[in-house]
């Protein structure tokens, strides 16, 4: 029997998200419907509002989250009534070439819930993500389903759900930062700053923050930059060189996303170095670099999508690092909101006030 619970959409492209009564339908094969008890409030939501996704509205909004399951569809072995969960938005298919081949974490093939909620009068709602965790309760594939240990709190268990995971993942999956190499990360809001805390934790000599904000540059020396670099009062490149010797940091991460960014990013890793974009750029931007210095600089250029993460492994790992005390997840939330603070919540993410608000339901 399906049930009425409050969620956050938005309706059309700029226009005030709503919060207004979704429809969620019993379980399929395959899904589960889990009771959310906190969502990140991250940019992606902003973008879909936006509409810099797609065009698919109306979206209901929400997708870092964790929760409880309520219930599950036939076939789901994996998952039962109260387990504790954090909400992926990939769930690996263990079929296409990449799964295949032992590289789950590069799925292809990802997939969702089969049924759509919506509103009352019948409109199908666009999940962010698959998602749509901005709601009392949702419907989700069983696999974007990773338990973890209850014993952590929902609000920062949730934000491995996405940016938390896609930073953290940039330094030590994609990036490969190991002991004693030097990282710059530019931009330093939540993805930027988890980047920061997955350097760290890899053991990284030196870790260069750079941003235009001192508020956010704090931020990262509280995850762990030896360095800071304020992008308005010197040349990010230069302050990057001049702090490793000359050279140039080993790993360099881009948690903007800007052409800009990205040729700061290129020249101030070293040689043989290597540069993350982790930042999601929009479909109109170029970039412009001579072939030659992409021949002569030699090392990795690569994109970091979701951290290069396999939530199965690396959700319940972080976990364990947080309730150990090795991980300042709670760091990261900045304030507790209600389902009706959204809005007011995209406005302080804008304009920087904030790592993270969280949804608590």
């Amino acid at each position: 029997m399906s049930q009425q619970v409050q969620g956050v959409i938005s309706r059309a492209k700029g226009a005030p998200v709503e919060l207004t009564t979704v429809v969620v339908p019993d379980p399929g094969p395959g899904e589960a419907v889990v009771r959310v008890q906190a969502c990140g409030v991250c940019h992606t939501d902003l973008h879909y509002r936006e509409g810099g996704i797609n065009d698919e509205y109306p979206f209901l909004l929400g997708h870092e989250a964790a929760g409880v399951v309520e219930s599950v569809g036939t076939g789901v072995t994996h998952l039962a009534p109260g387990d504790f969960v954090v909400l992926n938005w990939r769930a690996v298919c263990g079929e296409c070439r990449a799964c295949r081949r032992g590289r789950p974490q590069y799925c292809f093939d990802t997939h969702n819930a089969d049924q759509r909620m919506t509103l009352l009068d019948g409109t199908e709602l666009s999940p962010a993500l698959g998602i749509g965790a901005f709601a009392e309760k949702t419907l989700v594939a069983a696999g974007q389903c990773t338990k973890v240990d209850p014993a952590a709190s929902p609000a920062a268990a949730g934000l491995l759900g996405c940016g938390i995971m896609a930073g953290i993942g940039a330094a030590v999956n994609t990036g490969g930062v190991t002991r004693g190499d030097s990282v710059a990360v530019i931009g330093c809001g939540g993805v930027g700053s988890a980047a920061v805390a997955g350097a760290r934790m890899a053991g990284a000599a030196r870790i260069i923050a750079v941003d235009l904000e001192e508020r956010k540059l704090e931020w990262a020396r509280g995850f762990g930059a030896t360095h800071t670099v304020n992008a308005r009062e010197a040349d990010p490149v230069e302050a990057i060189r001049e702090l490793t010797g000359g050279f140039g940091a080993d790993v360099v991460i881009d948690a903007v996303g800007l052409p800009q960014t990205y040729e700061q990013a290129f020249y101030a890793r070293d040689l043989a170095g290597t540069v993350v974009l982790v930042g999601v750029p929009t479909p109109e931007q170029r970039l412009d670099l001579p072939l030659l210095d992409l021949f002569g600089r030699g090392g990795a250029l690569k994109s970091s999508w979701y951290g290069d993460c396999l939530p199965s492994r690396d959700f319940p790992m972080l976990v364990d690092l947080y309730t150990q005390g090795r991980l300042d997840l709670d760091g990261f939330v900045t304030e507790e909101i209600g389902l009706g603070d959204v809005e007011e919540a995209f406005a302080r993410m804008e304009r920087g006030e904030v790592l993270r608000s969280v949804v608590r339901l």
